[in-house]
């Protein structure tokens, strides 16, 4: 059985990665996101649920018990420490599932590579467990732009966030494949095909 290629997806917040990914996954790659599994790991009475009631309270939890993800989001893009506490209870237990994710599809065979959608990658310092990276890039003004229409964030809590990340300069630095998305979705489509092109030999 030929060894799957790991490859990990990331950039900054607002960089396309989700355009990237929809691309990857119509062109027939397995693809995961990190975020879905994130989701999946603070469902109402999961580990991390009960381990972020503890840590953060009530407050952040809808009347139904659910995550309130814009409220925690609120509090850990403006509070250092909260925001390790938080990335300690949620991520090792998203790369664990990705992990098996990978594990799985190599299993299952017929695929070369497969790609996970991580957008924290570099801050958590997992670069190095992937085979490959692809890091997604624009403008700095492209992204805040972007990300203060997606969120409906005014301009300061936009920068703030965005100062949150390492810079996408430092993340296209480390990266085997840059995939610029300041053009059209037609410009950033042929990118994702020649990546995959090149994973594929």
């Amino acid at each position: 059985m030929t060894r799957l290629l790991r490859v990990a997806l990331t950039g900054g917040i607002a960089t396309g990665k989700s355009h990237v990914l929809r691309r990857l996954a119509a062109l027939g790659v397995p693809t995961i996101d990190a975020d879905d599994l994130a989701r999946e790991v603070v469902r109402i009475g999961e580990p991390a649920w009960r381990e972020l009631r503890a840590r953060f309270g009530p407050g952040v939890f809808t009347s139904a018990g659910e995550l309130d993800r814009r409220r925690l989001g609120e509090i850990v893009f403006a509070d250092e420490p909260a925001r390790r506490d938080l990335e300690a209870i949620i991520h090792p237990r998203v790369y664990s599932a990705i992990q098996a994710w990978f594990q799985t599809t190599e299993a299952a065979g017929g695929s070369r590579f497969a790609v996970a959608d991580i957008p924290l990658l570099f801050e958590t310092g997992h670069e190095a467990d992937f085979d490959r990276v692809i890091v997604t890039a624009c403008t700095a003004d492209t992204q805040l732009g972007r990300l203060m229409k997606r969120d409906g964030l005014p301009e300061l809590e936009a920068r703030s966030r965005l100062a949150a990340q390492l810079p996408t300069g430092h993340k296209a630095a480390g990266a085997d494949f840059v995939i610029r998305t300041d053009g059209s979705p037609e410009d950033t489509d042929r990118q994702v095909d020649e990546v995959v092109r090149a994973l594929a030999r």
